[in-house]
């Protein structure tokens, strides 16, 4: 299996909404049609601060998503790119969609000055985690979010 990996395009809103709704249902969650809307419009915006986004392949089939940002960080001179939401579809999981979108983050954020790349998944996303144990390094860091 080949896979490809491309930036996002306007033509690519019904591809890319069927990949994103299929991540946000494995994490249990959905957002109003709103939310749709303003993040594919931000992942095609030209502003430095928006998130940018790419999709994976398959003989012409989109079958995956990657979402990520620079920004800056108090801790370093250059920025940090934040990887926030990666997904591959069910049909294709384990054949490398995940790994080449990873690895396509990666050389954006090279391309732009960026080594270092982080994200966070859930605990119970075991075989995500599988891959990321060999492409990257766990950190024992906790995250936590203010009260509503």
């Amino acid at each position: 299996m080949s896979v490809t990996i491309r930036p996002l395009t306007v033509d690519d809103r019904a591809d890319w909404a069927r990949l994103w709704t299929g991540y946000l249902e494995y994490y249990k969650t959905a957002v109003p049609e709103a939310v749709y809307d303003s993040t594919f419009a931000r992942l095609l915006g030209d502003d430095p601060q928006d998130f940018n986004g790419l999709l994976a392949e398959v003989d012409g089939r989109p079958v995956g998503l990657v979402h990520y940002l620079f920004h800056r960080h108090c801790w370093k001179v250059e920025n940090v790119c934040y990887l926030q939401d990666l997904y591959a579809d069910p049909s294709v999981r384990g054949q490398g969609v995940g790994r080449a979108l990873i690895e396509a983050v990666y050389a954006a954020a090279d391309a732009n000055g960026t080594p270092a790349v982080y994200w966070l998944t859930q605990d119970f996303n075991e075989t995500a985690r599988l891959l990321y144990d060999r492409v990257a390094q766990v950190t024992p860091f906790i995250r936590y979010n203010r009260k509503l």
